[in-house]
């Protein structure tokens, strides 16, 4: 047996590469998180800071100096009678939107209908500014914007109604994220009970109104399963915009056959927001759509999450939604449009100069400056080189006494 010494102790127990690498992967994400969390607890500490003098600025303008009364025209948001600090003042629809009680549309809306009170006084108009310090109420409920915003991913099965709540009692999606959160969070578009697939649900009232709009086309991608094979006069009648709904032209991205031997299985991709739009398309040639399941959404997946099942959306994920069709390049309106400007016209090309008859005369070389040297093509020797061989040496061996 061989024996352990110092000289030989690196010989033993030694780790292999794949563990080292390992070891450094684990202490660069502890760093990495580390210095997330100090980030966070300085951004943090700083909003705290700020509302903190944001608050004590309006209470010592709320507060009358003695001798200096307030003008009567001089009050603030919504009537209070305090000077709003600067960048804190929000659209009444936003500041509910931005405490997850609906979009920012149907903020509007609710405003409108008058069910919306800020200090106990019921305001219409959905541009009116308010301070997070305002007391605003919608519906009676007090609303408080949510800092804490959540973005979750939802693999939605078949019978669950995608709404926050039903009065017939039926299951709704907010029954599968209940432990997901304690923020109230609301699905970002629908999907019919009986279709499944990504389902986006968030508090962040901006990103849903940017998702929901038409005018950014995101894009949907669909598996359906149809009773009978598709036919290639109505693949052709689909893909080339021919099919007129009630409500206009049904317009398709991308069509194919998920299956080539099933061809009752059909891939579809597509931006429009109408409601039933895919199931109308197919029932209008005369099919019955026995599946239909979302597969993409604004580029989110399903992706190892189980049907029923849910995960919280990654920094990168969130980051790409906020950004999604903000270039020419990731949005096809723009693009349109891009496309649709005219062009520069094009500059004819300049005529090729005519040679000339007579051989220019060599210019003088300028004194101080040596005359440039003509560098021959690779491969081929200069010209007087050329012109003037080297003369051979002379060898006589006969001739010993020379």
């Amino acid at each position: 047996m061989k024996r352990k010494t110092d000289n030989f102790s690196k010989f033993y127990n030694k780790k292999r590469n794949s563990a080292i690498k390992e070891e450094f992967r684990q202490e660069k994400k502890a760093a990495k998180k580390e210095r997330r969390e100090s980030i966070e607890r300085h951004f943090e500490e700083k909003r705290k800071a700020v509302a903190a003098q944001a608050q004590e600025k309006a209470r010592a303008a709320s507060t009358p100096v003695k001798g200096k009364p307030v003008k009567a025209g001089a009050t603030g948001a919504a009537g209070t009678g305090v000077e709003p600090a600067p960048g804190e003042m929000l659209p009444l629809n936003k500041y509910i939107a931005h405490g997850g009680i609906c979009s920012r549309r149907d903020a509007a809306d609710m405003i409108r209908a008058g069910k919306v009170s800020v200090n106990g006084k019921v305001i219409t108009e959905p541009g009116t500014k308010v301070l997070p310090t305002d007391t605003v109420k919608a519906n009676g409920k007090k609303v408080t914007i949510s800092r804490n915003f959540v973005y979750i991913l939802l693999n939605k099965p078949k019978d669950y109604i995608t709404t926050t709540d039903d009065p017939q009692g039926r299951k709704t999606v907010l029954d599968l994220i209940r432990h997901a959160t304690q923020e109230r969070v609301f699905p970002v578009g629908r999907l019919d009970r009986n279709t499944s697939g990504v389902l986006l649900l968030t508090n962040d009232g901006d990103l849903s109104q940017k998702l929901a709009h038409p005018s950014h086309e995101i894009k949907k991608i669909y598996h359906v399963v149809l009773d009978k094979a598709l036919t290639k006069a109505d693949f052709d009648k689909i893909i080339s915009g021919q099919v007129m709904l009630e409500d206009g032209p049904a317009h398709v991205d991308v069509l194919a056959y998920a299956e080539p031997k099933d061809k009752t299985q059909i891939g579809l991709e597509i931006h429009s927001g109408r409601n039933r739009i895919v199931r109308r398309i197919f029932e209008h040639l005369g099919y019955d759509v026995r599946g239909l399941d979302r597969v993409m959404y604004a580029g989110l997946t399903k992706k190892n999450v189980q049907r029923g099942k849910w995960r919280l959306l990654t920094e990168k994920e969130i980051r790409i939604l906020k950004y999604l069709n903000s270039s020419i390049k990731g949005s096809p309106a723009k693009a349109k449009e891009w496309a649709a400007t005219p062009a520069a016209p094009e500059k004819a090309p300049a005529a090729p100069k005519a040679a000339a008859t007579k051989p220019s005369a060599p210019k003088a070389p300028t004194p101080g400056k040596r005359p440039a040297k003509s560098i021959p093509p690779r491969g081929q020797k200069p010209a007087a080189a050329r012109q003037k061989p080297r003369p051979r040496k002379s060898t006589n061996f006969n001739n010993e006494g020379e």
